[in-house]
C-alpha cells in the first residue's frame, strides 16, 4: 500500500495541516431541527455485518500488536451484589497484551501502521506522565524498531519512576516532562517538536489529532463487531454498552454502533473535559473514521451519548464512587480497573443501574479499557475507600 491515506488526510510526516469539520456535526441554530435531522441520517444507512466491517478495514495499513479478540466474561458475583438483576459482561480489554494491555493496543495496530507505512523512524508522543496510551505507544515502537519520544505533562503527577512511567523507561523510551497542560497547548508542543525533528532529516510521526483520532477509532468499530459476534454466539444482545473514553475509542464505539446496526445507547463516560464539545467532536471523528473505511454511515452530535457526569473531582483524581466500582470489582470478580479511567465508567454502569434504568434481565457490557499499572503509581489512593468488612 502506499504511503499517505484516501479522504484528504494529509502526511503526517511532512505536514501539519488541520483538516476542515465535518459540516453534519456542526452545532445547529435551530435545535428543535437537529434531533429529527439526526434520526432521519442515521437510518438511511445499511446495517452491516461485522466480516463487512472487517473488510473495509483490511484497506488501511496495520500491524499486529494485540491479543484479539479479546475475552467477553460475565460478572455474575458483581452483578449479585451491583442489584437490579441485570446481566453484567466485561470485554477484557486489559489483556491485549503489549506491556500489560489496555485499549491502545489496538488504536496502536493502525497507528503503528500507519507510522510503518509511511517510512517513519521515529514516533512523538505525550499525554500525563501515567499516561496509558503513552506506555503502550512506547511498547509498540519497541515491538517494531521505532524511536520513542515521550512529551509528559507533569499536572499534578509525582515524577518517580512507578507504574506506566517505569513501563515508558523500562522498554527505552526517551522522556520529557513539561508544564504543557495536556490538550491543545501539549499538541502544539508535539507539533514544535515534530518539526524540529524533522528539519534535522528525521521522519517523524507525530501525535496529529485530525489524523490519529478517526484512525485510532478504526479499531474500536472492530472491537464492537467482536462483542457483536461474542453476544449472539451467546444467544443475546446487548441492551447497553459503556466504556470509559471522551476521544478515539468513544468515537470507534459509537461508529461500531451505528454501522452494525445496534439500537442500544453507547455510554462513553467522558474521564476528562475537552474545551470543546465532545459529542460534536466525537460525531465529526467517527465520520472522518468512516470516510477512511469506504462508508457512507455518517453521525451527528446527537447520536454520540458522552456523559461527564464522573470526571470529578478532577481529570487523573479517583472518586469516592469510581473507587467503590474499583474495590466491587475485584472483591468479586478478582478484576483491577484503572482508578481514574475505567474506575469511573464502572461507576456510572452501577449508578445507571442503581437508577433504574434498566429491567432485570437487561444485557450490560462493560468495555474494560486497561490502565491497570496505574494502580502501582498510587497504592495509598487505591486503597482508599476500600471497605474492611
Amino acid at each position: 500500500m502506499k504511503a499517505g491515506l484516501r479522504c484528504g488526510f494529509h502526511d503526517i510526516c511532512n505536514s501539519s495541516v488541520e483538516i476542515p469539520a465535518c459540516p453534519l456535526t456542526q452545532p445547529s441554530e435551530n435545535t428543535w431541527v437537529a434531533p429529527l435531522l439526526a434520526r432521519d441520517i442515521t437510518m438511511s444507512f445499511p446495517k452491516l455485518a461485522p466480516s463487512d466491517l472487517r473488510a473495509a478495514a483490511a484497506r488501511l495499513p496495520r500491524v499486529p500488536l494485540a491479543h484479539l479478540p479479546t475475552p467477553l466474561e460475565e460478572l455474575p458475583r458483581f452483578a449479585a451484589r451491583l442489584g437490579g438483576g441485570v446481566r453484567v459482561f466485561v470485554k477484557r480489554d486489559d489483556c491485549t497484551g503489549l506491556l500489560l494491555g489496555g485499549n491502545k493496543a489496538r488504536h496502536n495496530e493502525f497507528l503503528l501502521g500507519d507510522a510503518v507505512n509511511q517510512g517513519c523512524d521515529l514516533v512523538v508522543w505525550g499525554a500525563g506522565v501515567q499516561s496509558n496510551n503513552c506506555r503502550q505507544t512506547a511498547a509498540g515502537c519497541a515491538r517494531l524498531g521505532l524511536e520513542c519520544r515521550l512529551y509528559l505533562s507533569k499536572g499534578h503527577y509525582s515524577l518517580e519512576a512507578q507504574g506506566n512511567l517505569l513501563l515508558d523507561y523500562l522498554v527505552g523510551a526517551k522522556v520529557e516532562f513539561t508544564d504543557a497542560a495536556i490538550g491543545p497547548e501539549l499538541d502544539a508542543l508535539l507539533a514544535t517538536k515534530a518539526a524540529e525533528f524533522r528539519a534535522a532529516g528525521r521522519k517523524p510521526y507525530a501525535w496529529h489529532r485530525p489524523r490519529v483520532i478517526p484512525l485510532a477509532a478504526v479499531s474500536y468499530a472492530l472491537c464492537i463487531a467482536e462483542i457483536v459476534e461474542q453476544l449472539t454466539s451467546r444467544g443475546l444482545k446487548p441492551d447497553a454498552l459503556y466504556v470509559s473514553s471522551s476521544g478515539a475509542t468513544g468515537a470507534g464505539v459509537a461508529l461500531g454502533k451505528a454501522v452494525l446496526g445496534l439500537e442500544c445507547p453507547a455510554r462513553l463516560i467522558c474521564p476528562m473535559h475537552w474545551p470543546w464539545h465532545i459529542p460534536t467532536a466525537l460525531a465529526r471523528d467517527a465520520n472522518d473514521a468512516a470516510e477512511r473505511l469506504g462508508l457512507s454511515h455518517r453521525l451527528t452530535a446527537t447520536d454520540v451519548d458522552a456523559d461527564e457526569a464522573f470526571v470529578a473531582p478532577g481529570y487523573g483524581i479517583p472518586s469516592p464512587a469510581g473507587q467503590e466500582a474499583l474495590h466491587l470489582l475485584a472483591t468479586t470478580e478478582a478484576i483491577l480497573l484503572d482508578p481514574v479511567y475505567s474506575a469511573k465508567a464502572m461507576a456510572g454502569l452501577m449508578a445507571d443501574v442503581r437508577a433504574g434504568r434498566y429491567a432485570p434481565g437487561a444485557v450490560l457490557v462493560f468495555i474494560h479499557t486497561g490502565g491497570v499499572p496505574a494502580v502501582f503509581a498510587d497504592p495509598v489512593g487505591a486503597l482508599s475507600g476500600r471497605s474492611s468488612a
